[in-house]
């Protein structure tokens, strides 16, 4: 990737807006509803370093190209990241097209170069994150604790979210009953029993585009990812940051049988021959994952 997203959280922090017109409106606009306090500056106090003094962000909108560029030196002289808008050569960051659920936000950027672009992606994943979505976070996050204390191995904490998330209590809380979302969401973990893990099998000679959805879902779940030399980097690249990576050679028929019967989920990612007598050795039930759409 050419730029690396991040969030800055806005809570008790200060975004400055310099400049005015439709531009800088734009940019405030952003942060309406935020807990960001903003900051407008215009003229000369736009050009003073001390105005952007303990700022998280900057923001410049003006075409006058010497304000623009006076106004960004003075926030960076005051070490705070700044945004121009409309000239990338004076940006410490691009603006994204932003979906915001409250507590979901996701983020489409395309480095400047094609702002509409963004904004149409924009609209394609809008459609696609109910409006609850930030309710269902703040729910887990405030129960997270109580979900670390019960589960404190990873996997199976994994195991119970996973379902959690498609199950009674995200559903009260994507309708916005956060009271029964949070009864529900103990009662669930009361109820949590150990479960079998599973293993999965997935031609993965690529390209990442032909993936069905069963199969990228099946990646970003698994606990450990076993995986041939020649498999594609691309499919690869789709699962967990935190997956356990295994070579095949280091997957006994023993170690397969712990995973499983710890909760892990496993996927194994091949070129070619499908390995599936190694892995019935193991004397567990394995899946076939489909690579192309379904």
């Amino acid at each position: 990737m050419d730029a690396f997203p991040a969030f800055f959280p806005l809570a008790g922090r200060t975004v400055v807006i310099a400049g005015e017109g439709e531009g800088a409106e734009a940019k405030a606009r952003l942060f309406e509803g935020s807990p960001a306090v903003v900051r407008r500056l215009i003229a000369q106090d736009a050009l003073t370093p001390l105005s952007y003094q303990g700022a998280a962000l900057a923001f410049i909108a003006s075409p006058d190209d010497a304000f623009a560029e006076a106004a960004a030196a003075a926030a960076r002289k005051a070490h705070v990241p700044v945004n121009v808008v409309d000239r990338p050569a004076l940006c410490d960051f691009t603006t994204p097209a932003v979906i915001d659920r409250g507590e979901v936000v996701a983020a489409v950027g395309t480095g400047g170069a094609s702002p509409m672009l963004a904004t149409l992606l924009r609209h394609d994943i809008e459609a696609r994150v109910p409006e609850g979505a930030g309710r269902v976070a703040a729910l887990f996050r405030n129960l997270q604790d109580e979900v670390r204390r019960a589960l404190p191995e990873p996997h199976r904490r994994r195991a119970f979210l996973r379902a959690a998330l498609t199950g009674p209590a995200a559903q009260a809380a994507l309708s916005g009953d956060m009271e029964a979302a949070a009864r529900r969401l103990r009662e669930a973990l009361e109820e949590d029993a150990p479960s079998f893990g599973v293993v999965q099998v997935l031609d993965a000679r690529g390209p990442a585009e032909h993936l069905s959805l069963k199969a990228s879902r099946a990646l970003a779940a698994a606990d450990v990812l076993v995986c041939d030399p020649g498999v594609d980097p691309n499919v690869v690249s789709l699962a967990r940051r935190d997956a356990e990576r295994m070579a095949p050679e280091t997957l006994t028929p023993e170690r397969l049988r712990a995973f499983v019967e710890d909760g892990m989920r496993v996927v194994r990612l091949h070129a070619g021959h499908v390995p599936t007598d190694d892995l019935a050795a193991a004397g567990v039930t394995i899946e076939l994952l489909p690579i192309v759409q379904e």
